[in-house]
């Protein structure tokens, strides 16, 4: 069981992945989780998916060991989508799990993630599309009807999410993560009462953080389907980020989409977010029934057969300020720099500024050692190691011609300096 942080944001950066689920009524229509809203559905066309709510096949269970098993040390379900429909159990609504199916997913879920030693967090709309407060805008599916003449009670709808916020907070134990979705105009922090909001938040769990997306400052900002390619900065100061990610473009179960990044693309974008200062949140959209499709459930667990050996070079790591070569990230942990291989060099590899500083050097994934030496580029070499021109502070690995048989190939680099954690509270490597 994690322990409660001194620091909130410190297990945060040092987890690094988490898993992202967004299940729903949506997930029955299979057509993405805007699905009412881009198909203009008046609530009675959408209510045939109430009626078929079963979740039979959602194993919270079965939900968190796969997030364990990828390396993930954190996970986030959709307590409410903006079509309002609540996976909790909830004194202001019937629009809930509990009503339609009798079972109450946001406890199942916490229930069990915490049982896998994950940290617990929960993703709450601002939108609520059933709500009749709600005002009727360009998100609205009924948008370009009668319905956008109708008087609504935004004071009252204010009041309805931070009572919901409340339920969700007092209700289901420690709460490590709260994401909230989203801050646009014409619907901003005024109208969401932003800030009594995030006061009653940290009140009710003063260890949790907390996302950008009710258009005030959080705990760290929420980069979607884009992956930053360097650290992120506010007025010149690193902020944290995480970048959120779908497997296939759509956050809720889609049948149809098979537009799918490969496992060796979202290890190579979990190892960048982390090279940059961020985390990665990877999402999954269970089946109308609640079950993790076979292609989830194959990638979730490619990721983690490379976790398994190279975790290390993720959780509780983080940027390094030595300048990795071409093709190739750097991150670092203390003093363990890791070289992860974009490319698959011929027999060399040339590290700058690294000659007098390695101690050691290995293949993270099976622990054989890695030769090196420091070479003169000044100086003719026969061999062709040091090109004329390369600097005298180079180090030269010798790798061999056959790339190792792992999603990325990381070589773990033992400075010869202080052991020193990268960022406070990185240092360690559970969440």
């Amino acid at each position: 069981m994690p322990t409660a942080p001194t620091a909130p944001i410190e297990w945060f950066k040092a987890a690094r992945f988490g898993l992202f689920v967004h299940f729903g009524l949506y997930s029955l229509a299979a057509r993405h989780e805007w699905v009412r809203s881009r198909e203009a559905m008046s609530q009675q066309a959408y209510d045939r998916y109430l009626e078929r709510f079963d979740p039979d096949l959602f194993d919270a269970g079965k939900l968190a060991r796969a997030a364990r098993e990828a390396g993930m040390r954190y996970a986030v379900l959709t307590a409410k989508h903006h079509d309002g429909f609540c996976l909790f159990d909830s004194a202001l609504t019937d629009y809930t799990s509990t009503k339609a199916a009798g079972r109450d997913l946001v406890a199942e879920f916490a229930e069990a993630m915490r049982a896998e030693g994950l940290r617990v967090g929960l993703y709450y709309s601002l939108l609520d599309w059933h709500h009749p407060g709600f005002p009727v805008d360009r998100h609205h599916p009924l948008r370009g009807t009668d319905a956008e003449r109708e008087p609504r009670d935004l004071a009252g709808y204010r009041d309805y999410l931070h009572a919901q916020v409340r339920e969700l907070l007092t209700g289901y134990g420690r709460i490590d993560d709260l994401f909230f979705d989203f801050t646009y105009p014409g619907m901003g922090p005024a109208e969401w009462g932003a800030e009594e909001l995030l006061r009653m938040v940290r009140d009710l769990q003063p260890g949790i953080v907390v996302n950008d997306r009710l258009g005030i400052p959080g705990d760290y900002v929420t980069p979607e389907q884009y992956q930053p390619d360097e650290p992120l900065e506010r007025d010149g100061v690193p902020v944290m980020w995480e970048a959120c990610h779908t497997l296939n473009g759509s956050w809720g179960y889609d049948r149809d989409n098979h537009d799918y990044k490969d496992p060796a693309l979202l290890v190579r974008m979990l190892v960048q977010s982390v090279a940059c200062g961020g985390n990665m949140l990877l999402n999954v959209g269970p089946t109308g029934r609640g079950a993790l499709d076979p292609r989830a459930r194959d990638t979730l667990a490619a990721i983690g057969e490379w976790m398994e050996p190279h975790a290390r070079s993720v959780r509780g790591a983080g940027p390094s300020a030595n300048r990795a070569p071409a093709n190739s990230l750097y991150t670092q942990a203390g003093n363990r720099l890791y070289l992860h291989l974009l490319a698959w060099p011929l027999k060399h590899i040339h590290l700058p500024g690294l000659a007098g500083r390695v101690r050691y050097a290995q293949f993270l994934h099976d622990g054989s050692e890695i030769r090196f030496r420091q070479l003169d580029g000044t100086q003719h070499e026969h061999n062709n190691l040091a090109p004329p021109g390369r600097s005298a502070d180079t180090l030269t690995l010798t790798v061999p011609v056959g790339r190792p048989d792992v999603l990325l190939p990381v070589i773990e680099l033992f400075l010869d300096e202080p052991e020193e954690p990268n960022e406070p509270g990185e240092s360690g490597g559970e969440a």
